[in-house]
């Protein structure tokens, strides 16, 4: 199905959310300017349509398969691959030093939209390379930087995250994967991982597996796992490929009900040679400076994939006649009012979305960047509390949005030819990866509000009130029920901190609804600002990047999400507060 990447609101989106005047501002942006950025997101935009998005049916049809321990890929991925990596995209945000371009992530982050609406599946295999690169760079010596991330960011390895176990799921405290110290100063690791995205591939000369392991004396528990760098095929002493494979090998692929040109693989390592990252037991520690961004860019995931299917809907709506309109005459489905609705929330619930990733992304920008100790840390705290937001609700949202756009098609929806039925599918594990959607929400009101008095929270809440003050005229509608969500959000905080150290269960019972109403409160203040943004842009239309029309449609989106989503907060809210003891009063055996 045609995929058009929507560069417009991209465009406004990253300019209002994602605060790019400031972000260019920072030391490492320098050199960057608007047209420069401009002209990335539309060299982003033709690949993205023109290269990539055939590929996500053929993938689908042609997904990998296992033949003699050897995982082959559909010749269109496989071509993508090589035009994408040519094309420079892979090393988008990888480190200037080591041969990558260093974008900032809010301007990287568009782009993987466009990558990830184009094609999730292929998606993942840059996403993944670009997170096991993060780590390396960030953790591991100047020999081993000098040897992976140059190959890593030009996209001739590929790198992969080896973390899950059959028995340990997402409690890694029980992996049991061993390290055991070599003469030559490597490691001899061997174990078995599953759930290995993109583990095994021959569309690059060499894989660089990132694998969570225990040492001989290693303590029980976290506190005991290290990291290592664990090659496909071992390396000469110049750090160049050899013909020698390691003893890794691809045990099976799972058989899934989405995402079926990426292989996920179940992986054994039998006394594979493996080099550690930084100090032995830290391994844990490591994996989780990456988090956030891996987090991120899965939101962006099930968001970019809900776009697509939304695309795909609208444009049915608008081709598909059947009954008839208001006048009595044969009709285009979208002229109906129950239609416009599905396509009307999908809308707001994206531009939500997209203001809220854009958000965190600015976040990471300003924490790594700015030159202002205290502003880092500002951004730092920020980000926290995004972040498990921006994964779980885009998620989330993601298999509700998809299954609206289905509805939208009615039968036709139901049937695979149409296309939509795969957006159901392959968006189905976004709310799964990189830690279950119950394990955000269980992180967000643990540590990023309870853990710190809700400073993080109140900081958001209180840019809220800012920009609720400045909404008048024709917004002080919106002004009020904005200043109304955010006296229930505050009482929300007030709830978890005053009920954290008493009703501990209870308040992880509520865990899920208060991650809900948050982020409908925080996409509300987004969409505030959005509305704000296009009612400055209308003062001076002439002299705006846009048209007249189109911020008449930002602003109408606004209201459809203050009308639409913004009220679901009120449910939220009691669910937290007064229905979370319903849960634990049921007793076990009545399930």
């Amino acid at each position: 199905m045609t995929y058009r990447v929507p560069l417009n609101e991209l465009r406004f989106s990253l300019q209002t959310h994602g605060r790019l005047p400031e972000i260019l501002s920072l030391p490492n942006a320098l050199g960057l300017d608007f047209d420069t950025v401009d002209a990335v997101l539309a060299e982003a935009a033709k690949f993205a349509e023109n290269e990539l998005a055939a590929t996500n049916r053929t993938g689908d049809l042609n997904g990998a398969k296992l033949a003699n321990g050897k995982v082959i890929t559909h010749s269109d991925i496989a071509t993508a691959y090589q035009r994408f990596c040519e094309a420079g995209w892979m090393g988008l945000r990888a480190p200037e030093a080591y041969g990558g371009q260093g974008l900032p992530a809010s301007v990287a982050a568009a782009c993987e939209e466009m990558w990830c609406s184009a094609n999730l599946a292929f998606s993942l295999l840059s996403m993944l390379t670009l997170g096991a690169a993060e780590a390396i760079h960030n953790h591991a010596n100047e020999q081993q930087k000098q040897t992976y991330l140059p190959k890593m960011s030009a996209g001739l390895w590929t790198g992969t995250m080896n973390l899950t176990e059959p028995q340990a799921g997402s409690d890694l405290s029980q992996i049991n994967t061993k390290a055991t110290p070599k003469d030559n100063g490597a490691y001899a690791v061997s174990g078995q991982k599953i759930f290995i995205t993109w583990g095994e591939q021959e569309l690059t000369e060499n894989i660089v597996h990132l694998v969570l392991a225990r040492l001989p004396d290693a303590p029980a528990g976290v506190k005991g796992i290290s990291l290592f760098i664990c090659p496909k095929y071992l390396l000469d002493e110049q750090g160049s490929t050899t013909n020698q494979k390691n003893t890794v090998s691809v045990v099976s692929l799972e058989h899934k009900m989405g995402i079926h040109a990426s292989p996920t693989c179940v992986m054994q390592f039998e006394e594979a040679e493996a080099y550690l990252v930084g100090e032995a037991n830290k391994g844990l520690a490591y994996m989780f400076t990456m988090m956030n961004h891996a987090r991120l860019c899965v939101g962006i995931e099930g968001h970019a994939v809900a776009e697509r299917a939304f695309q795909a809907a609208a444009s049915y709506a608008k081709e598909r006649v059947q009954g008839r309109g208001a006048n009595g005459e044969k009709a285009v489905i979208i002229q109906h009012p129950d239609v416009r609705r599905m396509l009307a929330v999908q809308k707001a619930v994206l531009a939500a979305q997209r203001a809220l990733y854009f958000q965190a992304a600015a976040a990471i920008d300003t924490a790594r960047h700015h030159p202002n100790p205290q502003e880092q840390q500002r951004a730092q705290d920020e980000l926290g509390f995004l972040i498990p937001i921006v994964k779980a609700w885009s998620t989330d949202n993601g298999t509700i949005l998809t299954n609206t756009a289905m509805q939208v098609f009615g039968g036709m929806g139901y049937i695979e030819e149409s296309g939509v039925a795969q957006y159901v599918r392959d968006v189905r594990i976004t709310a799964i990866y990189e830690g279950t959607n119950g394990i955000q929400a269980q992180d967000l009101i643990g540590r990023k509000t309870a853990g710190n008095g809700g400073k993080a929270a109140r900081a958001l809440l209180a840019a809220g009130e800012a920009l609720a003050a400045k909404l008048s005229g024709d917004a002080e509608d919106l002004a009020e029920n904005l200043t109304q969500a955010l006296r229930l959000a505050e009482s929300g905080v007030d709830w978890v901190l005053n009920n954290t150290a008493t009703q501990a269960q209870q308040v992880q019972a509520g865990a899920n609804a208060y991650l809900q109403q948050m982020a409908c409160t925080l996409g509300a203040i987004a969409m505030a600002r959005h509305y704000l943004a296009a009612q400055e842009a209308l003062a001076d239309v002439d002299n705006a990047p846009f048209d007249e029309d189109f911020y008449h449609s930002q602003q109408h989106i606004v209201r459809v999400f203050f009308a639409q989503i913004l009220p679901k907060i009120h449910t939220y809210a009691a669910q937290m507060q007064y229905g979370s003891k319903a849960i634990l009063d049921l007793p076990a055996e009545a399930f």
